[in-house]
């Protein structure tokens, strides 16, 4: 992610210079390099006409962003994009050029741009009641919890609503500790957890590590089959976890997090089996398992509701947000009774938890997703995406792995493959060439040589191929 915030401008000036011989074809895949596209592919129709655009300019926006953000606010692409309108899977700049969103605003978007029923919801309940906080009561937040738990497995039926990701997991490791009396907190390598003070210990990407104190956190090593140290032996890597509350605590433990598919860390899926080990060492260790939802909840996967089921386990604790709201600023905590019980010690609270509004929102995404069987959705279009990507793979050498699930989907892109040699300035390359042919997508990994391709869950097949078909044509025109 480190990458993005480089100068682009040099970054390009270099790929431009740079030989790419040891990116050539093998015969087979020149042979088939007639195939590729001989005109960029055309975004596929769709009826709607954004609305006129009457506001500041690209460059009025960006120097009030200079002037009055902070410095540390980044944005995508050497000249940045000006998004005034989105619906459903696209998005609008102040000319109406139209783009293939397949990041969904940083995976937030499950539903899709301003879609109605979610927009209806929230006016509806904007005209009545836009703020009461949990001291007095009211509906919404009590109907958003009973449908939240009806989703979960086990005994995870109570629920804590908040603002964001990051609030959820620091939440989320304050149970775990207040629970079972222990300091010690377990995550993986090359996992994102959340950029605030605390959630940053979790973190393990230097590129987004302030140099201040982590609080009592060990980093185990990432169960990556395409770059870990033992590709797939899940029992290899659970190893590690051990060794470490051997070696590294006092033999007791307050929890483990995981994300269920690694996703600031470039889409990486763990190995099969992994969290199973390793919940089972961890409640040896007197501590807790909690699942990182945030980007993989909600049916994204296609296989499963929830990321972790893909691993055949159920936590201790649930932390979600993003897609939970479709862009509101809403996240939750889910655990068992027992657990929850930890926090009635002292007074908890939170001043926009379940927020009439965002609680309305929420409900409203839910019944969407069900009502438009997006689970389903995710699974059928993102095996053809997937498909796809794996056939552009034999083709073209500078594609490294494929990977993902459903609508979760990593490329990642080296220099050669044997060695996987992260191609850095390529995929920047690669990255402004998919935005000036309509595809947006994000980047990852610590390197920042994966495309993330995360789409609302509205994006159809015909969306799929266009955006294999862009990439192709990109990868063609290094």
């Amino acid at each position: 992610m480190a990458a993005m915030q480089r100068p682009l401008r040099r970054t390009i000036a270099i790929a431009k210079r740079a030989c790419f011989s040891s990116l050539r074809p093998s015969s087979a895949a020149a042979a088939a390099d007639t195939l590729a596209p001989p005109q960029p592919p055309l975004l596929p129709p769709f009826d709607y006409h954004p609305h006129p655009y009457n506001g500041p300019s690209t460059d009025e926006v960006l120097a009030k962003r200079k002037t009055f953000l902070g410095p540390s606010v980044f944005h995508y692409y050497q000249k940045p994009l000006n998004i005034v309108e989105g619906k459903m899977q696209y998005l609008y700049d102040e000319s109406g050029r139209r783009y293939l969103d397949a990041f969904a605003g940083i995976v937030t978007v499950s539903c899709g741009h301003c879609h109605p029923e979610i927009l209806n919801a929230i006016m509806e309940q904007s005209k009545l009641l836009q703020h009461a906080t949990t001291i007095y009561l009211h509906h919404t937040i009590g109907d958003f919890a009973e449908a939240l738990a009806s989703k979960m497995p086990g005994n995870l039926k109570v629920v804590y609503f908040v603002n964001s990701g990051s609030e959820a997991n620091e939440l989320a490791m304050m149970m775990a500790r207040l629970y079972t009396g222990n300091l010690g907190m377990i995550s993986l390598r090359n996992a994102y957890h959340g950029g605030s003070s605390s959630t940053l210990g979790l973190t393990a990407l230097n590129t987004w590590k302030y140099p201040i104190p982590e609080g009592n956190v060990h980093h185990v090593i990432s169960p990556d089959p395409y770059r870990g140290a033992f590709g797939a032996d899940a029992s290899s890597y659970a190893k590690d976890v051990q060794d470490h509350i051997d070696y590294g605590t006092s033999g007791k433990v307050a929890g483990f997090i995981a994300e269920s598919i690694q996703g600031v860390g470039g889409v990486v899926e763990l190995a099969p089996g992994y969290l199973k080990l390793v919940y089972d060492i961890i409640h040896k260790a007197g501590g807790v398992c909690i699942a990182d939802e945030v980007q993989t909840g909600f049916g994204r996967t296609g296989s499963h509701y929830w990321g972790f089921e893909t691993q055949g386990v159920i936590p201790d604790i649930v932390t979600m947000a993003k897609g939970i709201g479709n862009g509101l600023p809403l996240g939750a905590v889910v655990t068992t009774p027992e657990i929850a019980s930890v926090m009635a010690q002292k007074i908890q609270f939170n001043t926009y938890a379940g927020n009439p509004v965002c609680s309305a929102g929420g409900l409203a995404v839910l019944r969407v997703l069900d009502k438009e069987k997006r689970q389903a959705h995710c699974a059928d279009v993102g095996s053809h995406l997937l498909e796809r990507l794996r056939s552009l793979m034999q083709r073209h050498e500078i594609i490294g792995n494929v990977r993902g699930r459903g609508l979760m989907v990593g490329v990642e892109f080296v220099t050669a493959r044997k060695e996987k040699t992260p191609a850095k300035t390529e995929t920047t390359v690669l990255f402004e060439k998919l935005r000036e042919l309509g595809v947006l997508v994000g980047k990852g990994g610590l390197h920042g040589n994966v495309f993330r391709i995360k789409p609302p869950m509205c994006f159809t097949k015909d969306d799929a191929d266009f955006l294999v078909d862009a990439l192709d044509y990109a990868i063609s025109k290094l």
